[in-house]
């Protein structure tokens, strides 16, 4: 069983890497350099000649930076400002266009008030975590993160209603799956489940998120620790990433 999960781990290391597209998995062919020229061709080919884009560099600028800064929130100001573009309307512009070319998605802020989940900061994520190793610049391993992408990519193929989750204190809940009007389930992703003060604000917020959203199904989603645990009234429970996965 520990072999059998052992190489169940590997696999699911290397498709965090490597991602899933096919002539990468196929063919056996460098991901990097192999992603990083398909991306440059979606980006100066397909979306500028269909979109007729006057400001090519700077389409190029804000793809590689949304990608790089996967799993967080962003706002289309913040993003005009950062990378110094000259109207909002255009970085919105641009982001549709990154979207409607497969490159990234976006999820809102949840909340009962439409007009405050609209207003809200939403967070990106990108379509292949192929892509985001291909081309981001990384000092340092960023599991945790990538992970979270990887877990919106399975929602989304599933074909789930899901948000991002903060409470009324500004703790974050990565995911808020709504069936209907009613909050089914909360998921929280936690790699590094090891550390004492992670864990504790992983499990806080998901408390605190259940309380104010009135869901009794918590989940948090490990790298390869499983259990049950009871906090105060409610039951937490933690499942292996690749478990999620294969369900």
């Amino acid at each position: 069983m520990k072999e059998r999960q052992g190489m169940l781990l590997n696999l699911l290391n290397e498709y965090l890497d490597k991602g899933g597209y096919p002539e990468v998995l196929i063919k056996n062919i460098d991901p990097k350099s192999y992603i990083t020229t398909l991306v440059e061709s979606i980006l100066f080919k397909d979306i500028v000649k269909r979109y007729n884009v006057r400001y090519a560099k700077k389409l190029h600028d804000l793809g590689l930076y949304l990608i790089t800064n996967h799993s967080n929130e962003f706002s289309y100001t913040r993003l005009k400002k950062a990378l110094e573009f000259k109207s909002v309307h255009t970085v919105q512009n641009y982001t549709d266009y990154l979207n409607e070319a497969f490159l990234i998605f976006n999820t809102e802020r949840f909340s009962h008030k439409v007009k405050e989940q609209m207003k809200s900061p939403r967070k990106v994520y990108a379509y292949d975590t192929g892509v985001i190793n291909a081309v981001k610049f990384k000092t340092a391993p960023d599991t945790g993160r990538l992970i979270e992408n990887l877990v919106t990519i399975e929602l989304l193929r599933r074909g789930k209603e899901f948000y991002y989750y903060k409470t009324r204190d500004g703790k974050e809940v990565d995911f808020t799956v709504r069936e209907g009007l009613k909050v089914s389930q909360l998921i929280q992703v936690c790699h590094d489940i090891d550390n004492d003060k992670t864990k504790k604000r992983e499990i806080n917020a998901l408390v605190k998120a259940a309380d104010e959203t009135g869901c009794d199904s918590l989940m948090v989603l490990t790298w390869d620790y499983e259990t049950k645990e009871a906090f105060g009234e409610k039951e937490i429970h933690y499942l292996s990433l690749w478990k999620w996965l294969v369900k």
